[in-house]
């Protein structure tokens, strides 16, 4: 019976390897574990568009073409995220139910007194609006998350259409936006 000691090198394959790079990344391998696909992780904004993961392991960014797609899209997905935001406020108060007005004494600078009204109001959980508020406010969290993962790439060009896509849907849908003005208000 030999008994030589020979070494055997068993390699895990697992879980993926990763080295750091000189530029603040990470490179990760995937695969079988010997580097046939690596992917960096930036750790600092920049900007290009080679090997630039977006959501998903399939989604990888190559060309300038498909940035410029990428872009376009995350644009208008934070243009609908600002959208569904005034949406639901508006199907909110389109279907309030139970208003009620609560009015009491308030004590005026020049010694008058004054009604000061306050609008109280309500809406009903076994309802179609609620459960289409419910809805929308999954969608909403889930575009909210998609785009903070974009955000979280740290490449220049789809942080740029994130914020670029919030400020035109905010122009867009925020002046919809009820703002009320209580005349008796007071205290600011």
């Amino acid at each position: 019976m030999d008994m030589s000691h020979s070494h055997h090198h068993v390699e895990d394959t697992t879980m993926p390897s990763s080295i750091s790079d000189d530029h603040g990344g990470h490179l990760t391998t995937t695969g079988n574990g010997h580097g046939d696909h690596m992917m960096m992780m930036q750790m600092t904004f920049y900007f290009g568009y080679k090997n630039v993961e977006l959501l998903f392991a399939g989604l990888v960014i190559n060309t300038p073409g498909e940035m410029a797609g990428a872009c376009i899209g995350v644009f208008l997905l934070a243009v609908l995220y600002e959208g569904l935001k005034i949406g639901r406020e508006v199907l909110l108060r389109r279907n309030q139910v139970n208003v009620r007005y609560n009015s009491m004494p308030v004590p005026g600078s020049d010694g008058t007194v004054l009604m000061e009204t306050h609008k109280t109001v309500g809406q009903r959980m076994l309802s179609m609006a609620h459960f289409l508020q419910t809805l929308l406010h999954i969608i909403q969290v889930v575009v909210s998350y998609f785009l903070m993962l974009v955000f979280m790439t740290y490449n220049g060009y789809l942080c740029i259409a994130v914020a670029a896509g919030a400020g035109l849907g905010y122009f867009l849908f925020s002046w919809k936006k009820a703002v009320v003005v209580d005349i008796t208000e007071h205290c600011h």
